[in-house]
């Protein structure tokens, strides 16, 4: 255990940031996994702001989450809209 002030307080900040990064990661995992089990495009927006805040708050690195988002909005894509694309 720390004994030092500045020491027991930094051992309490990194307790509460291990809970809050735990909890981020834990929600932009689960809104992967329930767009990837039923695509849709409110699973879609969903997944996009949980990857945006893991990216944004350093849980994730943020061409990671970018990465994952473009992978995840190609699963979205049906044949008509590629060919609209075109």
């Amino acid at each position: 255990m720390p004994v030092i002030k500045q020491a027991i307080k930094k051992a309490r900040q990194d307790k509460k940031k291990t809970k809050e990064n735990a909890l981020r990661k834990g929600a932009y995992k689960k809104a992967v996994a329930a767009f990837r089990k039923s695509p849709s495009v409110e699973g879609l927006n969903k997944a996009y702001v949980a990857l945006d805040k893991a990216g944004k708050t350093n849980i994730i690195h943020r061409n990671k989450a970018s990465r994952l988002k473009s992978r995840l909005s190609k699963m979205l894509k049906t044949p008509e809209t590629k060919k609209l694309a075109k």
